[in-house]
């Protein structure tokens, strides 16, 4: 980890001006991954447009008992930053003309907040199902379901095959500032003068 992370001092969040406003995230769960407590994780990020925007990697405050729950659970914080994020929208006035889009990949998770109908094994996350299940029917989301091998969370919490590493991590318009073409005007900029701490449109990780 440590070498790569040295081997990645010049990678950045890069934030297009030709980005458009469309509003979508990805969400995800680790099922019992922590060998000493064996609580999931929650995950998930949002894009508007190519940039990202908001994500998160937390060890959820309670066991879940399967990989549904889990699921559902990382679902409900997606659910409640994709409010966050519609409100924030609101208040910058900024106009949204597609519906905003959460993928899931567990179709179990899918079906659940699909189903008006709570059974007896998903009581003891019921309130997690009223809160993904109103936002539905308001009609502030549409939930897709989204393969594994395309499920962009999951770089925030599983150690990813080469391949898919770089796959996802290009996705997530991660740019060198060293290498990029799109970073030439910054880096012809920084060699008249010295280094400062804002650095353009480039956010360092």
């Amino acid at each position: 980890m440590i070498r790569y992370l040295k081997g990645c001092l010049g990678k950045g969040l890069f934030f297009s001006q030709k980005s458009s406003t469309q509003l979508f995230g990805f969400s995800d769960a680790d099922w019992a991954t922590c060998v000493d407590t064996r609580r999931s994780i929650t995950d998930y990020c949002f894009f508007i447009g190519n940039s990202l925007v908001s994500w998160k990697a937390k060890k959820q405050s309670t066991v879940s008992r399967s990989s549904v729950e889990a699921e559902y659970k990382a679902l409900a914080s997606a659910t409640c930053e994709l409010q966050w994020l519609s409100f924030l929208f609101e208040d910058l006035r900024i106009p949204t003309t597609k519906r905003l889009v959460l993928y899931c990949d567990s179709q179990s998770a899918l079906h659940i907040a699909a189903n008006p109908v709570f059974h007896e094994r998903t009581k003891h996350l019921e309130i997690d199902c009223h809160i993904v299940r109103k936002k539905l029917l308001a009609g502030l989301m549409h939930l897709l379901p989204i393969s594994s091998s395309h499920q962009l969370a999951d770089i925030f919490t599983k150690a990813l095959p080469p391949r898919l590493f770089h796959s996802n991590l290009s996705k997530l318009e991660l740019l060198d500032i060293f290498k990029s073409p799109a970073c030439e005007g910054l880096k012809e900029k920084e060699s008249n003068q010295k280094p400062t701490t804002a650095q353009s449109s480039l956010q360092p990780i």
